[in-house]
């Protein structure tokens, strides 16, 4: 309880010092209240620049496709991770975490299969959280990847998805993932509702809201947010990360402390001073290697280490 509060503190106070320089000069927010076409836009861009070129693509079906990340040297019946990209559910692809998913996959000897799924409001749920659970079930029955050692991620709305993915597999029994990294996830439509906060870096209240009623489009909040879920039995273990002065902290640090009271061992890596989307825009800062080290800690515990 004592570092909840020290950390929830900290939500107003100073940025970390390896990424205050960057902080002067990022958004507060993508102003997704004004449209969808230009944070569209800059979000390809990145995705442009980020973008590997030999990279394996695979088709799952017609609507929904995989950027396939295996380093040399794997086993025949490989660990793996379906990776889910961020964006807030309405905007973003696969291409922009190639850079992430290739460093993950060679620090941890895990397979990483990103996949692309299709995007609110044109298609709202459940049309992005069926496309990734069509992509676990095809990741699953590759005949090169052990299906006992799966696990599901994402960053941001992705990360929000990876969390509805986790509900989803548990309901239908199919496939069952040892591990849920959700790395500063979107999880409850009601933050941001009344914004009375901070002002805060990259995603808005403004904007998380906006995205949750493009995403939902009239489906019933209570059966389809993972925050409103009551039943956290039988879920996958959580690595979930989440930094101070990132908008969904104290959604993401609720989160983890449901899946404890269910029985869930559930790890909170806090970023102190951090704010969203730091580790993608300074991969190389102290904070973001320390909070990707305690990814590829977990990671490989999860899918590797318990299986030497």
């Amino acid at each position: 309880m004592a570092q909840y509060i020290t950390a929830t503190a900290d939500a107003h106070g100073e940025v970390d010092p390896g990424l205050r320089v960057a902080a002067r000069f990022l958004p507060r927010g993508y102003a997704l209240h004004r449209g969808l076409r230009l944070p569209r836009a800059a979000m390809a861009l990145a995705g442009r620049f980020g973008k590997l070129r030999d990279v394996e693509t695979h088709a799952v079906n017609p609507n929904v496709g995989v950027r396939l990340h295996r380093p040399d040297g794997l086993p025949y019946r490989a660990p793996a991770l379906l990776w889910i990209h961020g964006g807030g559910m309405v905007m973003g692809n696969p291409a922009q975490d190639d850079k992430l998913c290739r460093r993950l996959s060679h620090l941890t000897d895990v397979a990483i299969a990103a996949v692309q799924y299709r995007l609110a409001p044109e298609h709202p749920y459940p049309t992005p959280l069926e496309d990734c659970y069509a992509a676990l079930l095809w990741l699953a029955n590759q005949p090169w990847v052990d299906p006992a050692r799966i696990a599901i991620g994402g960053e941001s709305g992705g990360g929000g998805l990876a969390a509805a993915l986790a509900i989803l597999a548990r309901d239908r029994g199919e496939v069952s993932p040892v591990l849920q990294m959700l790395v500063y996830p979107m999880l409850d439509d009601r933050t941001g509702m009344h914004a009375n906060g901070p002002a805060r870096r990259i995603w808005s209240a403004r904007d998380n809201q906006a995205a949750w009623r493009w995403y939902l489009r009239g489906a019933n909040p209570e059966t389809t947010v993972p925050a409103r879920n009551n039943d956290f039995t039988g879920l996958p273990p959580a690595w979930i990360g989440i930094g101070t002065h990132d908008l969904f902290f104290d959604e993401s640090l609720a989160y983890g402390e449901r899946l404890r009271d269910a029985g869930v061992p559930s790890h909170d890596e806090i970023a102190v001073g951090a704010f969203h989307a730091f580790d993608y825009i300074l991969p190389n800062a102290p904070v973001s290697l320390r909070f990707l080290a305690s990814q590829c800690r977990h990671l490989r515990a999860a899918l590797i280490d318990q299986s030497a």
